[in-house]
């Protein structure tokens, strides 16, 4: 863990604001010289405070227009057999987040599928094909109200 200050904090809330603003424009918004703000993020990166920087895509755009969340119990909760479903789970691109979770059911799996025949061949695959699910409990979305991957910072990073 290193340690960060108000100027770190200020470029971490305005990246996870757009990751995509040129290093000159990240500078000035953070009132710090374009070598600088280079400098904090390089070694932001470099800890592992950034894990990485994406586009954000509009699902339905690209034909993704289905998520669902899904609920996974297991019949054997070794760890072999925890790991074995992480896994898979983890391999398959249509799962976008895979938290094993307690109590209540051993996973949690946010999925973005096109449609229902293509989350029910994920079914196929994850589900049914491992005799060790015991139970799946899919939650279809009819909105997504919010969706933001922006973690909250303490209060002294806003830059306002």
């Amino acid at each position: 863990m290193i340690e960060l200050d108000d100027t770190d904090w200020r470029l971490l809330h305005l990246l996870q604001e757009d990751a995509a603003r040129s290093n000159q424009a990240l500078a000035e918004a953070a009132g710090v010289s374009p070598a600088t703000a280079l400098r904090r993020v390089r070694r932001l990166v470099e800890t592992g405070v950034i894990e990485r920087q994406v586009a954000l895509l509009n699902p339905a755009a690209v034909g993704a227009g289905l998520a669902a969340l899904v609920e996974v119990s297991l019949d054997r909760q070794g760890a072999e057999h925890l790991d074995a479903f992480e896994a898979r789970a983890v391999a398959d691109a249509a799962v976008q987040q895979v938290w094993r979770v307690s109590p209540g059911p051993d996973f949690v799996l946010v999925v973005q599928v096109a449609d229902m025949p293509t989350y029910q061949a994920l079914a196929q695959r994850l589900f049914t094909q491992d005799a060790n699910v015991r139970n799946v409990k899919a939650f279809f979305s009819l909105k997504r109200a919010k969706f933001v991957m922006a973690v909250p910072l303490q209060p002294s990073s806003d830059p306002a």
